[in-house]
C-alpha cells in the first residue's frame, strides 16, 4: 500500500466540533484524501458500508451543515494552487485550500479575487458551498466568481463542471451545501491585483439609514455596523484607487484591529456575559472607541480583518429595498425588550446572481447579521430577529444559525425545486445527507 493511500485510509474518529463550539458530531470514521480519485474511492467504500459522507473545512459554519455520524472527509491534502491561466484569467485550487493561503498566493502572482468576505480562515470549498459573501454594489459572493469546479458524486463519478460541461450541475453545485457531492477543486475568475481605498467613519444610525441608498449607490463596497443600545454606527466604504498604496501603519493597525477590535472587545464581552446589565453602558463606550481612518492597500488587506473573538451568528438576506425598514424594526425590538446585546449588527449588500441556492438568487439583496458572544444565550434574540427577517421573505445564510425548513425555503427561492430535482438525480440514496440537509432540503 502506498503512503498516499495509507494516509487517505479511513480511521476511527473522535468528536468533531465547529469553530464556535455550538455544533458537535462523532463521525464513525475520518479520512484525508489527496486527490479526486481518492475521494471517489472513499465515497464508494462508505456506500458499501452504509455510511453517510460529509466533507468539512475549518468548521466556520454555525450550522450543522458538515456534521455526520458516518465518514468525515477532511481537506488538508486537497489544498494548494493547481493551475494559473493568465490568458483566461482563472486560477484552479484544491478544495481544502484556506482562503488566506489563496489570497496570499494570488497577490504573489499579481492577481486577486474581485470581492471577498471579511474572514479568510475558511477553506475555499466550505466558504463557497455555504454562500459566503462580502459586500458589493456590482460584485457578488465567492460562488459568483467561480468559472468551473470538480465534483465527486454519490456513485464515485468525478464530474468536471462549467458553463460548457455539465452546466446544470455547475449552476447548482456552486452553492451545494455538500448535498450534491464532494467538491475537490474550484476554478475562480481572477483579475490583475488592484488597490482599494478604505474609508472608515463613525456615523449615526439615523444618518446611515436615511442615506443608505446614496451610500450604496456611491460606493463599490459599502457596509456598516450598528451597536445595539446606541444610536451609533461605524461605516466602511471601499473603492478602487489609482494609488499610491498607503497601508495602515503597523502600530495603528495593531491598536485598532488587534487591541481594540479583538483584545479589548474580548474582555468587554466576557464582562457582559457575567454582568448583562452593564452591556448598554459598555456599548455606548465601545461604539465611540473606533475613530475615522483612511488607507489604501491590495484587496485582501482591505476586505478582510482578524476575528479572534468567538461568537454565534445568524444572518438573513432581504430584498435590498427592505433592509432599512427591517433594521429599524430590529432596533425598536431591542430597545423595547430586556435583551442585552454586546455585538454590533452588520449590514452588507450583494447584486442579484443566477445560482439556485444563493441568498442573492434573482434579486438584489442586503444582509443583516446578528451575533452573540460565545457561551451567551442567543435563542431569544435570534428568534425575535428571525421573526422580523422572515416577514420580508428573508433567506438565511446556509452556514449561520436559523430555524427555517424546506417548506419555508421553497417559498423564497424561485429555483429551489430545480436544485432538489438535481439532488434526486445525483444522490438518490442520500449518501451526502445529514439532519441539517434533511431539514433545509426535505426528503
Amino acid at each position: 500500500m502506498s503512503s498516499s493511500t495509507a494516509s487517505a485510509r479511513a480511521r476511527r474518529s473522535s468528536t468533531w466540533h465547529n469553530w464556535a463550539g455550538n455544533v458537535t458530531a462523532r463521525p464513525a470514521e475520518r479520512t484525508s484524501p489527496g486527490s479526486a480519485e481518492e475521494v471517489a474511492a472513499a465515497v464508494r467504500r462508505a456506500a458499501e458500508r452504509g455510511l453517510r459522507v460529509k466533507a468539512v473545512g475549518t468548521g466556520h459554519s454555525f450550522t450543522a451543515a458538515a456534521a455526520t455520524d458516518g465518514l468525515l472527509i477532511r481537506p488538508e491534502r486537497l489544498a494548494g494552487i493547481h493551475r494559473i491561466d493568465r490568458a483566461a484569467g482563472t486560477v484552479t485550487v484544491g478544495a481544502g485550500t484556506p482562503l488566506k493561503q489563496l489570497n496570499a498566493a494570488l497577490a504573489g502572482e499579481g492577481l486577486s479575487l474581485t470581492n471577498m468576505g471579511d474572514i479568510m480562515e475558511q477553506t475555499v470549498s466550505g466558504a463557497v458551498g455555504t454562500g459566503t459573501h462580502g459586500t458589493g454594489r456590482e460584485s457578488g459572493s465567492l460562488a459568483a466568481q467561480i468559472a468551473a469546479l470538480e465534483l465527486v458524486t454519490a456513485d464515485g463519478s468525478v464530474l468536471t463542471c462549467s458553463p460548457q460541461e455539465n452546466p446544470e450541475v455547475f449552476a447548482a453545485a456552486r452553492i451545494g451545501l455538500g448535498a450534491l457531492g464532494v467538491v475537490t477543486s474550484l476554478t475562480f475568475n481572477v483579475e490583475p491585483v488592484f488597490l482599494l481605498t478604505a474609508r472608515e467613519e463613525p456615523m449615526s444610525f439615523d444618518r446611515v439609514t436615511s442615506s443608505f441608498d446614496e451610500l450604496w449607490a456611491g460606493n463599490e463596497h459599502f457596509e456598516f455596523y450598528w451597536f445595539p443600545h446606541t444610536g451609533n454606527c461605524n461605516t466602511k466604504r471601499n473603492n478602487r484607487s489609482a494609488g499610491p498604496p498607503r497601508p495602515l501603519g503597523r502600530a495603528g493597525a495593531w491598536f485598532e484591529d488587534e487591541f481594540l477590535s479583538n483584545g479589548v472587545f474580548e474582555v468587554v464581552n466576557r464582562l457582559g456575559r457575567v454582568a448583562p446589565a452593564a452591556i448598554p453602558a459598555i456599548a455606548r463606550v465601545s461604539s465611540r472607541a473606533l475613530s475615522s481612518r483612511t488607507y489604501t492597500d491590495i484587496p485582501y488587506k482591505v476586505f478582510t480583518s482578524p476575528r479572534r473573538v468567538r461568537f454565534v451568528e445568524m444572518e438573513y438576506a432581504l430584498p435590498r429595498e427592505a433592509v432599512v425598514e427591517a433594521l429599524r424594526e430590529l432596533r425598536s425590538m431591542v430597545d423595547r425588550s430586556e435583551l442585552r446585546v454586546s455585538f454590533p449588527v452588520e449590514v452588507r449588500t450583494a447584486p442579484a446572481d443566477d445560482i439556485p441556492l444563493s441568498t442573492a438568487s434573482g434579486r438584489d439583496s442586503a444582509y443583516i447579521a446578528v451575533h452573540m458572544y460565545k457561551g451567551t444565550p442567543y435563542q431569544a434574540y435570534f428568534t425575535a430577529a428571525e421573526r422580523i427577517f422572515t416577514a420580508y421573505e428573508g433567506r438565511p445564510h446556509w452556514g449561520k444559525v436559523h430555524t427555517r425548513d424546506a417548506e419555508y425555503l421553497d417559498g423564497v427561492y424561485p429555483r429551489f425545486g430545480e436544485f432538489r430535482e438535481l439532488r434526486n438525480r445525483l444522490d438518490p440514496e442520500r449518501r451526502f445527507q445529514n439532519d441539517y440537509v434533511r431539514r433545509v432540503l426535505g426528503e
